[in-house]
């Protein structure tokens, strides 16, 4: 397995939550466990994603600029995280901004898959990407 496989199945895992999340209704313990389980996965993924894929590739001229946005993107992410746990699961606010969730992590889904991967495999030889594979895929098991 390579960084971009290894992503790329947590990215898949993202999607499938953020489908399920934006077809819960009201304060139910359906809504609270999807919520928490995305909450938990975007988190964990967006660490161990900016230490072993975008942290090698900051130092990296053609790359800098794209890493500083994924990161940024990021905490764009954190922002509508923490102002859906502000928000009661009742309020019709909260479905509202779980929907610009789901729209803001599926484009910078999107800008890493078809952009960055292309990108950074020029940066990146083989073994590097196996290796960050690896220090990436350890990373989210020791986290979730």
């Amino acid at each position: 397995m390579n960084i971009y496989e290894e992503i790329r199945k947590d990215h898949d895992k993202q999607r499938d939550l953020l489908k399920k999340l934006i077809k819960t209704s009201g304060d139910t313990k359906k809504r609270d466990s999807i919520f928490k389980a995305l909450k938990d996965e975007l988190k964990i993924h967006a660490d161990a994603e900016e230490r072993h894929f975008y942290k090698p590739l900051i130092s990296n001229d053609m790359m800098q600029e794209k890493a500083r946005h994924g990161i940024a993107e990021h905490h764009e992410i954190d922002e509508l995280i923490e102002s859906l746990e502000e928000t009661t699961y009742d309020s019709s606010a909260w479905l509202k901004t779980a929907k610009k969730l789901k729209e803001t992590v599926e484009h910078h889904l999107e800008d890493e898959e078809h952009q960055f991967f292309q990108l950074s495999g020029k940066v990146f030889s083989d073994e590097e990407k196996k290796k960050l594979a690896k220090d990436y895929r350890k990373h989210m098991k020791e986290n979730l």
